[in-house]
């Protein structure tokens, strides 16, 4: 399976050996855990919760942990849940650790990426098709966004880093890492698949001639500046009408290339099909196209040699004629959707909770295909 990390989408140099990892703690993770257990809002959890149905004694992996808001409704739905709970990041491990003293022998906590999970399972004796549902709940969290040494936000100045890992992969390179040894067509590359961005050529060329000058970019200030002073004519605003830094699509952009999250993702969706059983239930939440593209294509069986196909099903070729079972064959998918249509919070969750504007929710049931 580590061939299948490697699918989507490939850059040459400093892409070769970037694997990506963390931060060494500069902040203090005990205010970080209490001040999440506090104010964290779980997204759509009333939907989530829907879809997922539990019932007494079902077991259930939450894949991306956060603060566990969804995970600890879960928990409260219904009596004797077991619940596996995955993070990355050594802080979500901590909150992790206290809810499982909340809920004694129904949690358990695992430190962890999405590429990491068999491992982790197979230590706990979980096999294949044993598990009853399934939440990835994508995106950064809240407590990173909001720890300025962590470095994801534009908003709060700190060092240019961007892993999620914590101090598990110390050696691993930062945004800034990224920054001073990418070349520009790369970094072209990245800012346009990964953050969707316009400016994408400026911005490289911008960062280019920082280089050339001696100055490297240490800072999220640093970076956000520069950013700017290039997109100076253009008002970005998000879905709410309101002003959005011009960096915020290169911000994401580093961030998902630092994290290797598309790969991570794509992965992460073949161990889900793998673990669930037959009738178990998908639940994801995801929080820009890319992710969001990912996960409609796995659902939906769009997926060439374990990767997603880069080509949405509507682009065909009219000219050409294959037998119904060879197409079934080639484009078979293990999911009936729950929903027809991708879900959005409504107005009043987004009013009491904006960060959560974003957000798509897609439920699937896994079936067997008939061809498989």
């Amino acid at each position: 399976m580590t061939a299948i990390l490697r699918k989507i989408p490939k850059f040459k140099n400093i892409c070769h050996y970037i694997h990506f990892g963390i931060l060494t703690r500069t902040f203090s993770q005990k205010e970080v855990v209490k001040k999440e257990e506090l104010l964290h809002i779980p997204v759509m959890v009333n939907e989530v919760l829907e879809c997922l149905q539990p019932e007494a004694g079902q077991t259930f992996i939450d894949m991306t942990f956060g603060a566990g808001g969804h995970s600890q409704r879960i928990l409260e739905s219904a009596p004797d849940i077991k619940l596996f709970v995955l993070d990355r990041d050594p802080v979500s491990y901590s909150i992790a650790r206290r809810l499982a003293d909340r809920f004694p022998g129904q949690v358990e906590p695992l430190l962890g990426r999405f590429s990491e999970l068999p491992v982790l399972l197979k230590s706990h004796g979980i096999r294949h098709s044993s598990i009853d549902g399934i939440l990835f709940d994508l995106g950064c969290s809240s407590m990173q966004f909001d720890v300025a040494e962590r470095g994801f936000s534009v908003s709060k100045d700190g060092p240019l880093d961007m892993r999620m890992d914590g101090g598990r992969f110390p050696e691993e390179p930062t945004a800034a890492d990224v920054l001073a040894k990418v070349d520009e067509v790369d970094l072209v590359k990245i800012l346009r698949v990964y953050g969707e961005e316009k400016q994408a050529k400026k911005i490289a060329r911008a960062v280019m001639e920082a280089r050339y000058t001696f100055k490297k970019l240490e800072t999220t200030s640093e970076l956000g500046d520069l950013v700017a002073s290039v997109c100076v004519d253009e008002e970005r605003l998000d879905k709410l009408q309101r002003r959005v830094h011009s960096a915020t699509k290169t911000f994401q952009a580093l961030r998902i290339f630092v994290n290797n999250e598309v790969n991570e993702l794509n992965y992460g969706m073949i161990v889900a099909e793998k673990y669930l059983k037959v009738g178990g239930k998908l639940v994801t939440l995801t929080f820009h196209s890319l992710e969001d593209r990912i996960v409609k294509r796995h659902l939906l069986g769009n997926v060439i040699d374990n990767a997603i196909n880069p080509l949405p099903l509507k682009y065909t070729n009219v000219s050409l004629w294959y037998d119904r079972n060879e197409v079934d064959s080639l484009l078979h998918s293990n999911w009936k959707l729950i929903h027809k249509h991708v879900l959005t919070p409504s107005v009043e969750e987004i009013s009491t909770n904006p960060r959560g504007r974003s957000a798509k929710l897609r439920a699937a049931t896994k079936v067997i295909h008939p061809n498989v």
